[in-house]
């Protein structure tokens, strides 16, 4: 009697949340017709299945276990994005935008059925031990990934600080799969560095986008612009994996002062947005090219496609990686979480990016560069080389400006462009276009 009374409790559970779903989407505004015949019949089906389980199977199994394993394999079955989370990791994830957490660093989808790298996070340990976009992660500790869930993989792949992950990958154009044992640390949230390449051209590195992301890269502005008039801006999106959409809105609304930033179309009339710029009191005129590749996923091809349609800056690199989804998370009555996709965005133009991506106005692909040492270009002898030569007025005794040491920061700079061809093609772009404007100006 009692086992009858449990089963009847779970399939009333199981009943009211699919009868609550349905009111909760009326309740939002969309019209959402169920077919309850079905829903009832099908529920049968689920409570035959659960009562062989329970009587039948080898050894017992936990009601909650099987009624959670079900939901996961539910909202499996409707995209790579969506996910049913329990409570622990729908507590993490909330953690995540806020502060940090502990992990390897890197963003996961599930791409054609297998578990994919979207781009791993700098200055992380993936990014540290190699481990780059489109990477496919066929094993985690040895256990195979083929039908592992998006959040059954994260959990896997994080853990304490410290400790080691094994991660099996089979990458493009490697003959055999490649063994990677990375040690966990933890991963800080903070997504913008700047610096100046010269003085007059600007470069700033957007790594995700959280809650604060639109905050801090406006002090990167700020600052930039303290140092003198910026001339011409770098903004590297390259393996940024997205995040908050609200931050890629904030983000944009830094560069634009009118027209459309990004539109979102779903089933229910509440996912339904329409975000536009407004005029903001710095005004930011100067030219930017935009840097975007494979692992520039979500909210960073928001913030691309907004630049590029309203003719506000350049797009240079490859391809992005085309998640033109949005997912919202549903908290649950018992602490748990559903990651569900509910709309689709679009660019101002019109543009539904998903899948195929944002495409750059000049293609270039990242080179990486010669670990051969390069034979250094001949050197004219000029008059700073010689003996006694005068002094020019803003040049310090006994430092001629090529000898002129910088301090950290410009070290960093001089490397990034040294060794990056994008940033180097993206830098000479910049120069060439202020020449020109000033031609064309006639000053």
């Amino acid at each position: 009697m009692q086992v009858l009374k449990k089963r009847f409790v779970i399939s009333i559970v199981l009943i009211s949340v699919i009868v609550n779903g349905a009111l909760f989407l009326n309740g939002s505004g969309g019209e959402v017709k169920a077919d309850t015949k079905n829903v009832y019949r099908n529920l049968d089906v689920f409570t035959e299945v659960l009562r062989q389980i329970e009587k039948n199977y080898v050894d017992p199994q936990e009601s909650q276990k099987l009624i959670y394993g079900a939901i996961k394999g539910m909202v499996q079955s409707l995209d790579p994005h969506s996910s049913f989370m329990t409570k622990e990791e729908h507590q993490e994830l909330m953690m995540e935008t806020k502060g940090s957490f502990s992990g390897i660093g890197i963003e996961i989808t599930v791409k054609d059925h297998i578990l994919t790298v979207v781009s791993p996070i700098e200055g992380t340990p993936a990014y540290t031990v190699g481990i780059k976009a489109g990477d496919k992660i066929i094993k985690v500790e040895g256990e195979s990934t083929k039908d592992m869930t998006l959040m059954d993989a994260v959990k896997k792949i994080r853990g304490p600080k410290g400790t080691q992950v094994k991660l099996t990958i089979a990458r493009e154009g490697a003959q055999k799969p490649l063994e990677f044992s990375i040690t966990r640390d933890v991963i800080p949230l903070k997504s913008v560095k700047y610096y100046s390449l010269t003085p007059e051209m600007g470069y700033v590195r957007v790594s995700n986008f959280q809650s604060k992301t639109a905050k801090d890269l406006s002090i990167a502005l700020e600052e930039l612009e303290k140092q003198g008039k910026i001339e011409g801006l770098i903004v590297d999106l390259r393996n940024n994996p997205g995040g908050l959409l609200s931050q890629a809105i904030e983000v944009s609304e830094l560069f634009l002062d009118s027209g459309v930033i990004v539109t979102t179309k779903g089933r229910n009339s509440s996912q339904n947005i329409k975000a536009t710029a407004h005029k903001v009191e710095i005004q930011r005129d100067y030219p930017i090219i935009v840097l975007v590749n494979g692992g520039s996923a979500s909210a960073s091809e928001i913030v691309a496609g907004a630049l590029q349609d309203n003719k506000r800056a350049v797009i240079l690199g490859t391809r992005t990686f085309g998640k033109g989804s949005v997912q919202t998370i549903l908290p649950l009555s018992d602490g748990s979480g559903l990651r569900l996709t509910t709309s689709l965005y679009y660019t101002p133009s019109g543009r539904s990016i998903q899948s195929s991506g944002i495409i750059p106005d000049i293609e270039l692909a990242y080179t990486p560069p010669s670990e051969k040492k390069e034979k250094k270009p001949y050197r004219f002898m000029r008059e700073e080389d010689l003996k006694g030569h005068m002094q020019n007025e803003k040049e310090e005794v006994g430092q001629s400006p090529e000898k002129n040491q910088g301090n950290d920061k410009d070290n960093k700079a001089k490397m990034l462009v040294e060794k990056d061809n994008q940033v180097r093609h993206a830098l000479e772009l910049l120069k060439t276009w202020g020449i020109f404007s000033k031609i064309n100006g006639g000053s």
